[in-house]
């Protein structure tokens, strides 16, 4: 999806790329001139490692004096982790070129497995997913939207991820025991995309300054 809403052969800046798996997509599929930047050093070798140029460090005024211009900045599952999103959306502005635009997803905290676990009570830290511990930040569609356009940005495009391997989908004892199985993705997608606020797994946000 993130792919989807990358323009054809652009120069990209892939922020928190991780190991490159998105960046290799991105170049691959997209004709992306990519660099991407990744604070954990392992994963900035892994992704060297797979052709991606992976600038070691952070986000920050000192990196951005050395990056120049990009058509697309990428932040995949990058804003809930930061503490001040907002600064790093408002200096994101120094590395864009005129026209370029913002691609980012961030989980649903509104998706209906959290409201379930609300409503028995539970508000519990997993290692990986929406309820991810090291998760700082929790957007809805409205407080993603409402954090671009205070940070300068008009918002052209939300889209929701499905989830089909949410935890959820394997475990709870409807989903593990539906009948017949080869409905149950298709009926996923189809709540997804009629009721995205509810069973959408991620908000994919594509935003471009004012």
């Amino acid at each position: 999806m993130i792919a989807g809403l990358t323009p054809l052969n652009k120069k990209v800046l892939d922020i928190g790329c991780g190991t490159g798996s998105l960046s290799r997509l991105l170049v691959d599929l997209r004709g992306a001139k990519l660099v991407g930047i990744e604070p954990d050093l392992t994963r900035a070798t892994t992704a060297q490692a797979r052709g991606i140029d992976a600038r070691h460090g952070f986000f920050d005024e000192a990196m951005v004096q050395n990056l120049g211009k990009f058509d697309v900045v990428i932040f995949a599952d990058v804003l809930e982790h930061l503490p001040d999103p907002a600064t790093v959306l408002r200096l994101t502005k120094q590395v864009l070129a005129p026209g370029g635009v913002i691609v980012a997803s961030v989980p649903n905290i509104a998706h209906w497995t959290v409201r379930w676990e609300l409503l028995c009570g539970r508000f519990e830290y997993e290692s990986c997913g929406i309820m991810d511990a090291t998760h700082l930040r929790w957007f809805t569609e409205n407080s993603i939207r409402n954090l671009f356009e205070s940070s300068g940005y008009h918002v052209d495009t939300i889209r929701h991820t499905a989830g089909l391997n949410a935890s959820a989908y394997h475990k709870m004892f409807f989903w593990r025991n539906f009948r017949p199985r080869r409905y149950k993705f298709p009926l996923i997608r189809w709540l997804a995309k009629t009721w995205p606020r509810l069973f959408g797994l991620q908000h994919v946000v594509r935003a471009e300054l004012k």
